[in-house]
């Protein structure tokens, strides 16, 4: 309260040196003014000063503050020029702080802003190439099969339709989850949060992967393990969605005829969900990146866009928990709060 009354007064106070448009000069002003007001003091509680002694005391003055004021107005010249490149899509000029009061931490701030914006500019413009490759590719691919069509070279029997109708579903997917990442990340998904039955949830979400694994072809089983009384206060279709994604990735990258299991537990920091499978794991240093968008931990192949566990992120983030990869890197732990 003491801060913002001192912050109203402030606001209010006249301030007479506004157009000066120079700091410099400001301070050469402030000076004469406090000495010559200190001067007039004396002379009149003291007596008479000499007049020499009052110019050489002011020039002085005059002096000593432009050559101190140079190190206080110079990261201030900086961070004006480093603005205007920053307007012009240069992000990488830095302001060269070495001082410890408010210029100073003002120069650190804008420093980080500056890395802050240019890392926010890089990760634009690698959003924007990947999107671009990943669209491209099933577009190529459909339009390769259609104009095979058109010129007779392919015959339109199911098996060249069953091609043009899966890269026309992965291009509706990836476009599907591009636009629910973008509300995800600007905060336009509201949680409908209840009191859910895990146990319940699981099954769920095994029922309806199920039939997804079965259509892949890749005879993958998938088990559940999960105490009846356990419970999480969640979205239930949000948390539905992120289950099925992982299960969805284990089911694609690990093995054909192997085993995925969905498991749930209670521990000291919340709820567990795991789903692990028996593929050879995301080595130790992609396990970060893969949560990242249009990353897929090194493995290209199986159909995925790369969006999956970046909106798992966001999502089980917006819950209040963390989702990562656990050793031995097959595993892909989501740790909820306890409700």
């Amino acid at each position: 309260m003491t801060s913002t009354l001192a912050d109203r007064i402030g606001a209010r106070l006249p301030r007479p040196l506004d157009p000066v448009r120079s700091i410099k000069l400001k301070l050469a002003i402030l000076m004469v003014c406090s000495g010559g007001l200190a001067f007039a003091f004396f002379s009149v509680q003291i007596g008479w000063i000499p007049p020499l002694t009052t110019v050489v005391a002011l020039l002085i003055a005059l002096v000593t503050s432009q050559i101190l004021a140079h190190g206080i107005t110079r990261p201030l010249r900086e961070m004006t020029v480093a603005a205007q490149r920053m307007a012009d899509g240069d992000y990488s000029h830095r302001v060269r702080a070495t001082s410890r009061d408010e210029v100073g931490q003002l120069a650190d701030a804008f420093n980080t802003m500056a890395a802050d914006l240019a890392a926010a500019d890089q990760q634009r413009r690698d959003f924007i190439a990947n999107v671009s490759h990943e669209l491209r590719t099933p577009i190529t691919a459909v339009t390769a099969v259609l104009e095979n069509l058109v010129d007779g070279v392919a015959d339109s029997d199911p098996e060249t339709l069953r091609t043009a109708l899966t890269q026309t579903e992965r291009l509706g997917r990836l476009v599907s989850e591009l636009l629910q990442l973008s509300s995800v990340e600007a905060g336009a998904i509201a949680l409908d949060r209840e009191t859910i039955r895990v146990e319940r949830l699981l099954a769920d979400v095994v029922a309806e992967a199920e039939a997804a694994v079965a259509a892949a072809g890749r005879g993958v089983r998938v088990t559940t393990s999960a105490r009846p009384e356990l419970l999480v206060h969640a979205d239930r279709a949000r948390l539905h969605q992120v289950l099925l994604n992982l299960l969805d990735n284990a089911a694609r990258h690990g093995p054909a005829g192997g085993t995925v299991c969905l498991a749930a537990y209670a521990t000291a920091d919340g709820v567990v969900l795991e789903v692990s499978d028996e593929g050879p794991g995301i080595p130790p240093a992609d396990r970060a990146r893969v949560f990242e968008r249009f990353t897929r931990g090194g493995r290209s192949e199986g159909g995925g866009t790369g969006l999956g566990l970046a909106i798992a992120r966001w999502i089980v983030g917006l819950h209040g928990g963390t989702v990562a990869v656990a050793d031995p890197g097959s595993r892909i732990r989501v740790t909820l709060p306890s409700p």
